[in-house]
């Protein structure tokens, strides 16, 4: 049985972190070197960054903080936003990420992770995936951080990403997003019952007893949250022991 992983996700603009709710009303948290640093110490199993204004401002990513973040923590980290080329994955990994997250440019130019795939290899490309719950009761992929919706299935999305050859998903519940009212553990069944890659549950999370949840009623592989972090509503050390007394095997 694989060992459970626990993420913070540091959301950023303009070179600060923030964080809002279901994509919007956006609040300046801190530094991006300066928190990774703090979660690095704190126990974090790995980091994961979005520059998340660089598909919508349809410009490159912003590789400052990267390196930044690179020199002062010792633990995997994970970038994305604004990745749509081979060379904005050469890039970003000689300024010291080990993944990178591929969202927008990978759905408007799939052939981009069997690139990335096959050059870098599946560990390195992770499909992030911002999914809503539509009228239908099934889930729509939106891209452009979350303002656009594409119309097509997350789920199918999800599989042919792994088909073409994306080591992990991150699949986000725009609905849930920054709301603290647990995970979407529906759209989670969904998504690991789809795919035999490593899956990150991403949005909703408020409360130790979400991410017990999200472990115990789905088959995700890590967890990954960050106003709870953020704002220390959660402590990462406290959260892991909790979890490993419940009988969940967690990263040490």
């Amino acid at each position: 049985m694989l060992t459970k992983r626990i993420i913070p996700c540091l959301d950023v603009r303009n070179g600060r972190v923030v964080k809002g709710k279901k994509f919007a009303d956006l609040r300046d948290v801190d530094d991006p070197a300066t928190l990774g640093k703090i979660y690095s110490e704190l126990g974090a199993d790995e980091l994961v960054f979005y520059d998340i204004t660089a598909s919508s401002d349809e410009r490159k990513i912003s590789l400052d903080f990267v390196e930044a973040v690179a020199k002062v923590i010792n633990i995997p980290f994970c970038v994305g936003g604004g990745v749509n080329t081979i060379d904005d994955f050469t890039m970003i990994l000689r300024k010291g990420a080990d993944k990178i997250s591929v969202n927008t440019g990978a759905f408007l130019n799939p052939i981009l992770i069997q690139e990335a795939s096959r050059k870098f290899g599946a560990q390195c490309v992770v499909l992030s995936i911002d999914a809503k719950k539509n009228e239908k009761g099934t889930y729509d992929v939106f891209i452009k951080g979350g303002r656009e919706n594409t119309h097509v299935d997350a789920i199918e999305w999800a599989k042919r990403g792994v088909e073409l050859g994306a080591g992990e998903i991150v699949i986000n519940s725009i609905d849930a997003d920054g709301m603290k009212e647990g995970y979407d553990l529906e759209l989670l069944k969904q998504v690991t019952q789809a795919v035999r890659v490593p899956v990150i549950a991403s949005g909703g999370a408020g409360t130790i007893d979400h991410f017990i949840d999200c472990f115990n009623k789905t088959d995700v592989d890590a967890a990954l949250a960050a106003s709870v972090f953020h704002y220390r509503e959660i402590d990462i050390k406290t959260l892991k022991e909790t979890l490993k007394d419940q009988g969940i095997l967690m990263r040490e």
